[in-house]
């Protein structure tokens, strides 16, 4: 007999960790500041209120910096990062929330509850953080 999985949303599973960073930050204090926090991916600020924030993963670091041999000095995070940046709805399902970030290649994306973002869910987290897995 199948066991039908239970309702599991995005903010069960996230890291309510989220670590900011502006956009003329350079490529080398983007590295600083995810191995002084630990994680994997920072949201860039907006620049102005109808702005829209960006996203900077290990991934843009190294096709924009290694693989391309450019000065990790000399790299600025706008250059590099993705914008808009995809976000989950806090109680998005996790099958959805998987779904999204596959459908769209990315690995981890913020999740937001009242127009804020309160953490980071990837897909790390619905497997291996998943309690119910």
């Amino acid at each position: 007999m199948k066991h039908k999985r239970n309702f599991q949303s995005a903010k069960e599973v996230m890291k309510k960790k989220i670590v900011f960073i502006d956009g003329m930050a350079t490529a080398k204090e983007a590295v600083e500041l995810m191995r002084s926090e630990n994680v994997e991916a920072l949201v860039v600020k907006k620049r102005h209120p109808q702005d829209a924030y960006g996203i900077v993963l290990v991934h843009d670091l190294i096709k924009c910096v290694i693989i391309t041999d450019k000065d990790s000095e000399e790299v600025n995070v706008f250059e590099i990062m993705s914008k808009p940046v995809i976000s989950v709805p806090s109680d998005m399902d996790i099958k959805y929330v998987a779904n999204l970030l596959i459908t769209v290649g990315l690995r981890i994306a913020p999740v937001q509850e009242n127009k804020e973002y309160i953490g980071m869910v990837s897909l790390n987290d619905l497997v291996l953080d998943n309690l119910l897995f």
